[in-house]
């Protein structure tokens, strides 16, 4: 097997819906209850860990899907962005 290069920076939380067939809050509440170990929410620098911070008036959270993580969940390879900006959703499975 070939060893996979992952690409910089983290993994849109649309990608991640996507592939594995579920809403982004799926995906959201997941990284944030723990279940889903493919990254981290944090706000203000903090860690969010529980469901009931997912609430808006705190404020912002900023997801982070580990591409390797993602990979070693799923198969999928996070190819990053194309020059143009877009999202390449054609990673490979």
């Amino acid at each position: 097997m070939n060893e996979n290069e992952f690409a910089t920076g983290s993994v849109p939380v649309m990608v991640a819906a996507r592939i594995y067939g579920k809403d982004a809050s799926w995906v959201r509440a997941g990284i944030i209850s723990g279940w889903l170990p493919i990254g981290k929410a944090t706000r203000n620098g903090q860690l969010v860990t529980k469901i009931e911070d997912m609430n808006s008036k705190y404020g912002r959270i900023n997801f982070y899907i580990s591409p390797k993580r993602l990979y070693e969940e799923t198969g999928y390879v996070w190819k990053g962005r194309n020059a143009d900006g877009n999202n390449n959703t054609s990673g490979t499975i």
